[in-house]
């Protein structure tokens, strides 16, 4: 007899907090589907019922044909294939934790990185509040200064009148 499932293996709830939002839709219609085909077949027994043949061997006239056939029924084994895969992915899966843990702990580094950026964010002024004082307190690399440096508009390097073109070699 060939191995019975009679529960759910998959973890639903974990599944489903993957799943983006605009896929929700089709994530609850199979889990639907699929709950559906898991009750079909828990409803169904698990041995195949038993056949009759006495009665089969007094509604047939032909003699012989059902010992034939019960015969053959009863010589008929269908194989369930053996799982020789499991094996090998699980040593897949073993052999992939260290790498999807490297991976976890740098997004995870990037995760902060990004967080602390935010708090460092939160912390400057409004926009419509910050002025061009408190930015060059802020920013004295980049603010202007028209005073210790005085640059003309659009202030950038192209267009002060100090700029030299950067001089490319030439191809052959």
């Amino acid at each position: 007899m060939a191995k019975r499932f009679t529960k759910t293996t998959i973890n639903w709830a974990e599944l489903q907090k993957l799943v983006p939002a605009d896929q929700k839709g089709k994530f609850l219609a199979f889990k639907t589907k699929a709950d559906a085909y898991l009750r079909r077949v828990n409803a169904s027994p698990p041995e195949l019922p038993p056949i009759d043949w006495k009665k089969y061997q007094s509604l047939v006239p032909v003699a012989g044909m059902v010992e034939k056939f019960q015969k053959e029924y009863e010589a008929l084994k269908i194989p369930y294939p053996e799982d020789t895969l499991s094996a090998s992915i699980d040593e897949q899966w073993k052999a992939l934790q260290p790498e999807i843990k490297a991976y976890c702990d740098e997004r995870q580094k990037e995760i902060e990185a990004a967080t602390k950026e935010l708090e460092r964010i939160k912390k400057l002024p409004k926009f419509e509040d910050m002025t061009m004082e408190i930015y060059r307190d802020m920013y004295p690399d980049q603010a202007l200064d028209p005073v210790g440096k005085p640059t003309f508009w659009p202030h950038d390097a192209e267009s002060q009148l100090d700029y030299v073109p950067e001089k490319k070699p030439m191809k052959k």
